[in-house]
């Protein structure tokens, strides 16, 4: 922890005045200087442990996944503390999605909790993630830069909870986010100077930003594409005499197979798929380590020369890299390179696994994981949110006969829930005359499960985080052709999977992967009647969605538009009439 770092606006400014100062000499050190880099990302404010776990490798069982309690802000502070303790030189990075998509222990606080808390961690330098823009560019910058907001009673929200709110104290870059009037919304590089070698940072974001959040939130940005911006970045820095450039990006990809047990470490990665290394493989040679995001996989890949790492997500665990950094070339010397994703070990990991888990790891590593205990000060921190949290987190709303989850097929017992909720919201002619309602899947963000004997209490912190992000609802009318249309583009061509949309009970179709496009979905039926091209369907969908969220921007075509309450809202509702879980899918997949 370090309470004398600059606040965000100074650091933001020192950020820029360090990347246009990078080839000012300094006294060269004589010997090679070695700097550790710890990475986090895909955070999501999860701030407490509860629930967290890796499938991890079971001892006791080859090829069988076991659950490695892992995770928690005290956890995480204590294992960087470990880390630091063993380096000469360290920085703290985050690869984006830190905020956004949370448990309500970071909503609730507009995420100001989360910011607090990466500052206690230690956190140096961050690059954006999509979802640090959910609820807009400005509240970004807000969240960032410190102040209190205005709370409105209606979303439960609260600023400045505990004490007026000071911002963030890292310094955030992004490359390719650049605002249509000119110039960019962060630095596009940082630079730091360690043991009298300067190391250039360079972030940037996925380019399929405003196809994932709200459209108008990110009005006026423009988000380039990925490789482009970074390699201009790291010639920049070539020319201001930085050799040593590190990526933070907010992409990812896979190397793994479902259910399998995690296998992160694998230098190899045989079967690395997905927008990152199409990324990597146009990166300029001059990018020295790239920590990669957004897909929640864990990897630890070696792609010419330099280390693609992902830690899986939600402060699970942690990517590390060792360099080297010559002093005559003031380059990495990459032969000296060391890099391993270590799982972050809580007070919940049960004794057996983590013994298992440390004698797994080669020494210099499993000393760092011996050392590591979970942070008191950072724990109280916690906990203190937790109980501002508390009277609202822990008030029943409803209660329930079973469980629902989001697995599934086509789609997922979670999903059809909150499409049910969402059409009984606002079935009525006053409330918009909805037919029926689509739910996007990557907006539910957790199970609702069944604790105990039936019927089971299910408190607003529960609800809250199956649906975190605060949309209200959207009812709006399409003729029949345009909701086929918009149905066919859940798979467009070049996409190698669908993104399904979740239907409400009135709504079933036949979807036929095989089939051209144009002609995947069949026997559509609404109410159980053909849908016809000139009949008028009206439709409800979240906010994000209607401004054409997830790439369905045939949903900006929408007319006779009516909003509505917010989603948790309508999910609460639902829920207090007592619905049974539903196994039978809406969506039937064929050949």
């Amino acid at each position: 922890m370090n309470p004398t770092r600059t606040p965000i606006r100074s650091l933001a400014l020192l950020g820029i005045a360090l990347f246009a100062l990078a080839g000012c000499a300094s006294v060269a050190p004589r010997e090679p200087v070695t700097l550790r880099l710890i990475a986090l990302n895909d955070f999501h404010g999860n701030l407490e442990s509860t629930g967290l776990v890796l499938g991890w490798p079971d001892p006791a069982q080859p090829g069988r996944a076991a659950r490695l309690a892992t995770g928690g802000a005290a956890a995480i502070a204590g294992t960087v503390t470990a880390l630091r303790a063993s380096a000469s030189n360290s920085l703290v990075v985050s690869s984006g999605d830190m905020i956004g998509g949370t448990p309500l222990i970071s909503a609730l606080f507009r995420h100001e909790s989360t910011i607090d808390i990466a500052n206690r961690i230690g956190v140096d330098i961050a690059a954006p993630g999509n979802h640090e823009f959910d609820a807009g560019t400005a509240e970004y910058l807000r969240v960032l830069g410190g102040g209190c907001a205005a709370n409105d009673p209606k979303s439960n929200t609260v600023s400045c909870a505990l004490e007026p709110y000071r911002g963030a104290r890292f310094v955030t870059v992004a490359a390719n986010v650049e605002r249509v009037a000119g110039g960019t919304l962060f630095p596009p590089a940082t630079v730091r100077e360690i043991g009298g070698i300067k190391v250039g940072f360079i972030g940037a974001v996925t380019e399929s930003t405003p196809t994932i959040v709200v459209p108008s939130g990110v009005a006026g940005l423009r988000f380039t594409e990925e490789a482009g911006a970074i390699n201009r970045a790291a010639a920049e820095l070539q020319r201001q005499g930085v050799q040593a450039i590190v990526v933070l990006i907010h992409e990812g990809g896979n190397t793994g197979e479902p259910g399998q047990p995690l296998d992160w470490n694998n230098n190899d990665c045989p079967n690395a798929r997905g927008p990152i290394f199409d990324i990597v493989r146009r990166l300029s040679p001059a990018v020295d380590v790239v920590f990669s995001a957004h897909s929640h996989q864990g990897y630890n890949c070696l792609l010419g020369g330099r280390p693609v790492m992902q830690a899986t997500a939600l402060g699970r665990g942690l990517s590390v890299v060792d360099l080297v950094l010559d002093p005559k070339t003031g380059d990495v010397d990459r032969s000296r390179t060391l890099h391993r994703n270590l799982p972050v070990l809580n007070a919940s990991t049960e004794p057996a696994l983590r013994a298992a888990v440390l004698a797994a790891e080669p020494a210099p590593w499993r000393a760092v994981l011996e050392r590591a205990v979970p942070d008191a000060a950072v724990a109280e921190r916690v906990a203190a949110y937790a109980r501002a949290a508390a009277p609202i987190a822990s008030r029943e709303v409803a209660r329930i006969v079973g469980g629902f989850d989001r697995t599934g097929r086509s789609d997922s017992s979670a999903a059809r829930l909150i499409a049910d909720a969402q059409w009984m919201a606002t079935r009525a002619p006053d409330r918009g005359g909805s037919m029926l309602a689509l739910m996007n899947p990557g907006g539910v963000r957790s199970d609702l499960a069944c604790r105990g004997t039936p019927p089971c209490p299910v408190t607003y912190g529960d609800v809250f985080t199956v649906q975190p992000f605060g949309n209200s609802l959207v009812v709006m009318t399409l003729t029949g052709a345009e909701f086929r249309n918009l149905l066919e583009s859940q798979q467009p061509p070049g996409r190698e999977r669908p993104t399904l949309l979740i239907p409400s009970a009135s709504l079933s179709y036949r979807w036929v992967a095989s089939a051209p496009f144009g002609q995947r979905v069949q026997d559509l039926r609404l109410a159980g009647q053909p849908v016809a091209p000139d009949q008028r369907v009206r439709l409800t969908v979240n906010s994000f969605m209607a401004d054409g969220g997830d790439g369905f921007g045939v949903l900006r075509n929408g007319r006779e538009r009516l909003g509505g309450e917010l989603d948790l809202d309508a999910l609460v509702t639902w829920l207090q009439s007592g619905p049974a879980p539903i196994a039978t899918p809406r969506i039937t997949l064929g050949e």
